[in-house]
């Protein structure tokens, strides 16, 4: 498959934002377009043959002179072919909230600075997903970064997506761009493990199970989740530029898009990404960093200006827009795949008890959790700190 960013007609010249969250892994990146794909409709759970483009009723990018939808990928690892030549043993990995394939490869590959912070890298030779036995493809998802995204051109014309289209633009780049006959196993982190539950429900037939880590199957429901994006969402619409241009700010250089409104919704996200006692011993010489201000001295609000730079308003609107919609409990009984649900117990903005409520609907899951002062970051360390858990459940399922 070409490695081409095929952007949108409506593209500026120079793009909004990065084709990938790490410069220097950009090389790795590959891409998959998905012509006429419709986004943003409804799903019925149980009936994806009728979902092969996306929702009936969902809206096309080339119907609003775009498109066509671009998917992107990392993939690492050893194939397996069946006797027509498609692979047989990947594992999947579904980004995050505010992340791409590089950034989760930054975190878990073997190799990588921020092996660290997840307490070892879970990818590679030997490793706890294994690259010697498997072929592991880290997704982007719809939206952001290297998959299509509003700052492609768009803005705020671009559908309002759902974790749905997520997944099943996903499966078309799995199953169309990489011939991937069957995945073994769907996990990611946060919003990752939002698709992993999703992956179960509307292609059972081609994952064989899950382990979501730290996400929710009620967005509805859970209203801590929906205060907070919510909320970011109204700081980053108050910014002066993007009421005055009521986001449709593109002709603008990017220094003049509405960075203060970006600044102000991360800084509302951050406020509870952590533990708050860890918070508190970090001091504030640390924690102004992430403070916002309107007009910032010296370091104040340091971490929130690379935020800005990085990232588009429009994007994350519409990233935050499943929010308060997105709800499929009363689907998860139907689930039959091994499932291993791992959690943070001191996670700030998706709640443990949440988190429980559904392995409880599922039969036969597993439910492990740890406590951790990254709070809600320390998603990315859940396969180590709940290694003999993660191993066990492997073990069972043929992957160790």
């Amino acid at each position: 498959m070409r490695k081409i960013p095929n952007q949108d007609s409506t593209a500026s010249s120079r793009p909004v934002t990065a084709l990938s969250g790490v410069k220097s892994l950009d090389h790795l990146k590959g891409f998959y377009a998905i012509p006429d794909f419709k986004i943003g409709g409804t799903y019925e759970i149980g009936n994806a043959s009728q979902c092969e483009f996306g929702a009936p009723d969902g809206t096309t990018l080339e119907s609003l002179h775009a498109g066509p939808l671009r998917t992107a990928y990392i993939a690492v690892g050893t194939p397996q072919r069946d006797a027509e030549g498609r692979i047989t043993n990947a594992i999947i990995i579904s980004c995050y909230h505010s992340g791409d394939s590089a950034w989760f490869y930054y975190w878990w590959y073997e190799g990588q600075e921020g092996n660290d912070f997840a307490g070892g890298p879970v990818v590679g030779p030997g490793r706890i997903i294994d690259t010697d036995r498997f072929y592991v493809i880290f997704l982007d998802a719809l939206g952001l970064w290297g998959a299509s995204k509003p700052s492609d051109g768009l803005g705020l014309k671009f559908p309002q997506y759902t974790p749905f289209d997520l997944v099943q633009a996903n499966y078309r780049l799995l199953r169309d761009g990489l011939n991937v006959a069957k995945v073994r196993l769907a996990t990611g982190v946060s919003m990752g493990a939002v698709q992993s539950y999703v992956w179960a429900l509307m292609h059972p037939e081609y994952v064989e199970a899950i382990m979501p880590i730290g996400g929710s199957t009620s967005t509805r429901k859970d209203s801590v989740a929906r205060w907070t994006f919510d909320l970011m969402t109204a700081a980053m619409k108050s910014d002066p530029v993007w009421r005055e241009t009521q986001g449709d700010y593109y002709h603008l250089p990017k220094e003049n898009h509405p960075n203060k409104g970006m600044m102000f919704g991360w800084s509302i996200l951050m406020h509870t990404g952590l533990d708050l006692d860890y918070r508190v011993a970090q001091g504030w010489d640390e924690v102004k960093k992430e403070v916002f201000y309107w007009d910032p001295k010296d370091d104040e609000g340091l971490i929130l200006r690379q935020k800005a730079l990085e990232y588009d308003v429009n994007d994350l609107i519409l990233r935050n827009g499943y929010n308060g919609k997105f709800d499929i409990d009363e689907h998860l009984p139907s689930i039959k795949l091994p499932s291993l649900i791992l959690h943070v117990e001191s996670d700030l903005w998706l709640r443990v008890g949440l988190a429980k409520e559904s392995a409880k609907r599922i039969p036969g899951a597993r439910f492990a959790s740890f406590r951790d002062p990254m709070a809600h970051y320390a998603v990315f360390r859940a396969p180590y700190a709940l290694k003999e858990e993660v191993l066990s459940f492997f073990k069972g399922i043929g992957l160790k």
